[in-house]
């Protein structure tokens, strides 16, 4: 007898509406970047981040089989993967000296502005700790980066 495993999930709609237009193209920092088409004042939501929230066992499972992985863990058993029905703020990177910050709360990953960003400017935040454990080597290019993700 066959025996199905269930992963219960729940889908972040990729169509949700961003507050301001992003655009993703290639980034000096790595592969694909989110760049604002206008500029975006201090302080202000750029939107939430599209993709599906899992359980963190399913996670881990994801991310042990791809080489990007596009994860965010809310500390309670769950992950949202942002591989899966993403927006254009998937393609945030990682620099040490960030534009914007995310902030996760209640099932969100939010993305919030830390200072102006310019027309055509990338959007960045500092991913904090990671996966990578400090073995990743960081290419924001920043004066004063740390040197690894």
């Amino acid at each position: 007898m066959a025996t199905a495993i269930y992963h219960q999930t729940f889908l972040i709609n990729k169509f949700m509406p961003l507050n301001y237009p992003i655009e993703n193209k290639p980034s000096k920092i790595d592969g694909k970047g989110a760049f604002a088409l206008q500029k975006i004042a201090a302080r202000k939501k750029i939107g939430d981040l599209g993709g599906e929230i899992i359980s963190l066992g399913e996670a881990r499972r994801r991310a042990a089989q791809t080489k990007r992985v596009a994860m965010v863990e809310f500390g309670d058993g769950r992950a949202l993967d942002a591989s899966v029905h993403p927006n254009e703020l998937r393609y945030v990177n990682h620099s040490c000296m960030p534009n914007a910050y995310m902030r996760v709360c209640y099932s969100r990953v939010e993305f919030y502005t830390l200072r102006l960003i310019k027309k055509g400017e990338e959007i960045t935040c500092n991913y904090g700790p990671t996966h990578h454990d400090g073995k990743l080597k960081c290419r924001c290019g920043v004066p004063g980066c740390i040197g690894y993700l």
